[in-house]
Formats: C-alpha cells, sequence, structure tokens
C-alpha cells in the first residue's frame, strides 16, 4: 500500500503533490528514467513546453503500463523545466494529467526546479519518476 498525506505540524502544499509517502514493505520499487518531450518515434513532441509536457507524463504512462502499474502507483515525481518561461505550459499539462491521474487529488510527492537548460537544447521538460509495485 502507499500512503500519501501531508500533515498539520506542515505548511499545506504550493502545489498539487503531498508533503509524505510511505510505501509498505510489501511492494517492489520502480524506477522511471527522466522522461522528456520526445514521441515514441523519437521525434520532439513540438517546440513548446505544452506539448513536451504532455508528451513527458504519456511516456511516464506508458512506461508505468509496461512494468504492470499505473499513476496510482507513483511514489514521487521530480520535474525539471529549462527556464521559467516553461513553466506555465508545464503546469497546464500536470494539471490536465493530474485530473485523469489522481481525481481525487491524492497527489504523490513532487518536487520542481527550473534549471538552465536540460540534455539537449531543444527540450524543455524532463520528469523523473518513482513508483512502487505490490508483490
Amino acid at each position: 500500500m502507499i500512503r500519501r498525506w501531508n500533515p498539520e505540524t506542515v505548511a499545506a502544499p504550493a502545489g498539487p503533490y503531498s508533503h509524505l509517502a510511505h510505501v509498505s514493505a510489501d511492494h517492489d520499487v520502480v524506477v522511471l528514467a527522466g522522461q522528456v518531450g520526445t514521441l515514441p518515434d523519437g521525434s520532439l513532441a513540438g517546440e513548446d513546453s505544452l506539448s513536451q509536457a504532455r508528451a513527458v507524463f504519456a511516456n511516464i504512462e506508458r512506461l508505468l503500463e509496461a512494468a504492470g502499474a499505473g499513476p496510482a502507483q507513483l511514489v514521487r515525481l521530480f520535474s525539471m523545466v529549462s527556464g521559467t518561461e516553461h513553466l506555465p505550459g508545464f503546469r497546464t499539462a500536470m494539471t490536465e494529467t493530474f485530473a485523469r491521474w489522481f481525481p481525487g487529488g491524492d497527489y504523490p510527492p513532487q518536487t520542481l526546479i527550473v534549471v538552465a537548460a536540460l540534455a539537449a537544447p531543444a527540450l524543455t521538460v524532463e520528469v523523473e519518476a518513482l513508483a512502487a509495485l505490490p508483490r
């Protein structure tokens, strides 16, 4: 079981995430490498961060499915956006995706950082994830 929560002893989260997640011992950990805004054929989803972020979340969903999991098994997300100008597109895609993935608002812990650049100049968003699957 994955339990996510926000204790009253700290401020409420500033966005769609939980402060804590606990995974019971009867789970296996699955690590997803950082996903970027490419389509399954390797082409860039678009030049804008909205298109790329949508592709990132779709890639994460496909990887989870390949591992026999789904968004409910996400334990943690770590997001990187290459410049503050790309935050609105990323946040729009995240809001759309999270509404579908977590309709009850039971969000996993998440960190979002703004970086100077990603591995290739055309990339605007990268997200890595940690999931836990019941044994």
